[in-house]
């Protein structure tokens, strides 16, 4: 009892006050953006066949779809400052809903790949409003109040990709996409009826734009270690999304597996997350980023170099949740920017800093996808351990108590 103590006052202080319906809301839809998100690469065998993509291509998917997430997320910033967050996250979650509809209905590659595009721009309007709104209702339990979301999302990504598969083995691969878009309405209509119509700020710094706002929030962005910060996290955002791309891919072609046996590794990679992510978050609150983020990025770094060398079934459990810790460091880097970046341009700083990381680190399926068609899928791996072992070298030098 005397461990979980902590953990249930953490959560009555979050539900306490009226915001506790808010943040349900807010990462249930959360949850239902990233788990359809992974669904793609438990579905990318199925893409492969249907639409006759190499690796490579099929990393080309990958990365439009991390693009599109990307790039929409300063438009998206901007308009959490200026506007309603929950307009900004209802509209993203309708675009999402649409736009898989049309995945589904894909003729051909070309289509394919303008409706993925379209999936990222859909949910690339969510994450900062997400934020904002969450920093505004929790200002002082933001990395708590963040863990606990991003927890959910992870608790999306665990439950629908294998989900997904599943329907995909039985009907067609259409139909494991295609489950999603009614729970997608459903949210789109709790976010519009549930949140407060004023999350917004009315204090923002971006009444209009101008070259002295542009100036503000470059001055802004430069202090306080943010550059140095943003630079490792998108190494991370690299590593991540390289790993996470092709991981079911390279268990059944490399290891061997049955498809649904490496769903079920992806779906618990991310299990993992949800205990990870808002005990990362709370530990953020108290340490700060530094030792925080050493924490959670030193057990990638072992399972990243001994994935290519271990066989059977348990073993690679092991590895998955050795690497699984890392999904902590997106709770701790971005309650970091939270907390430095002003609250009158909080949602701008946020949409340059993760469209410019983001957008950068989209390149890593493609990349990954390519030294894999050319017969490295494990020094591939190895790669990405190295550039992890990088990112703990570099958080290091951050100055003592950050």
């Amino acid at each position: 009892m005397i461990l979980f103590d902590p953990i249930v006052r953490e959560a009555k202080a979050l539900w306490d006050g009226g915001t506790g319906r808010s943040l349900l809301v807010i990462a249930g839809a959360w949850g239902l953006l990233l788990g359809m998100r992974m669904m793609y690469p438990v579905l990318l065998p199925y893409f492969r066949s249907s639409f006759e993509l190499s690796l490579t291509v099929s990393g080309l998917l990958v990365t439009v779809l991390w693009l599109g997430s990307a790039v929409g997320q300063l438009p998206g910033g901007i308009l959490a400052d200026r506007h309603s967050e929950r307009s900004v996250m209802t509209a993203g979650v309708i675009v999402v809903a649409g736009a898989v509809t049309a995945v589904t209905l894909a003729p051909t590659a070309a289509i394919l790949f303008l409706a993925t595009a379209l999936v990222g721009l859909g949910q690339s309007l969510y994450p900062i409003a997400r934020i904002t709104a969450l920093a505004q209702l929790y200002p002082d339990r933001i990395g708590s109040a963040l863990g606990l979301t991003m927890a959910t999302g992870d608790l999306g990504q665990t439950v629908l990709p294998p989900v997904a598969a599943t329907i995909a083995v039985v009907f067609v691969w259409q139909a494991g996409l295609g489950f999603i878009v009614p729970l997608l309405v459903v949210a789109a209509v709790a976010l519009w009826l549930l949140l407060p119509p004023d999350t917004g700020t009315s204090d923002s710094a971006l009444d209009e734009l101008s070259a002295d706002t542009v100036r503000y929030v470059v001055a802004e962005l430069r202090r306080e270690n943010m550059v140095f910060v943003a630079f490792i996290f998108f190494l991370y955002v690299f590593v991540w999304q390289a790993f996470t791309g092709f991981y079911p891919t390279y268990l059944i072609d490399v290891k061997g597996m049955e498809p649904s046996t490496a769903a079920l590794l992806f779906s618990f990679f991310f299990a993992v997350g949800v205990v990870v992510k808002p005990v990362a978050g709370a530990v953020y609150d108290r340490i700060g980023i530094r030792g925080s983020l050493v924490l959670v990025l030193s057990g990638p770094v072992v399972g990243l170099l001994l994935l290519p060398t271990v066989e059977g079934l348990v073993p690679i459990v092991g590895i998955t949740a050795l690497v699984s810790t890392m999904l902590g460091s997106g709770a701790i880097t971005q309650s970091y920017f939270s907390d430095a970046i002003s609250p009158d341009m909080r949602g701008t700083g946020l949409g340059v800093v993760r469209t410019t990381t983001a957008t950068l680190g989209a390149t890593g399926p493609v990349v990954f996808g390519a030294v894999a068609d050319v017969g490295y899928f494990d020094e591939a791996y190895l790669a990405l351990a190295i550039i992890m072992l990088a990112v703990i070298g570099l958080t290091l030098r951050l100055p003592s108590g950050t």
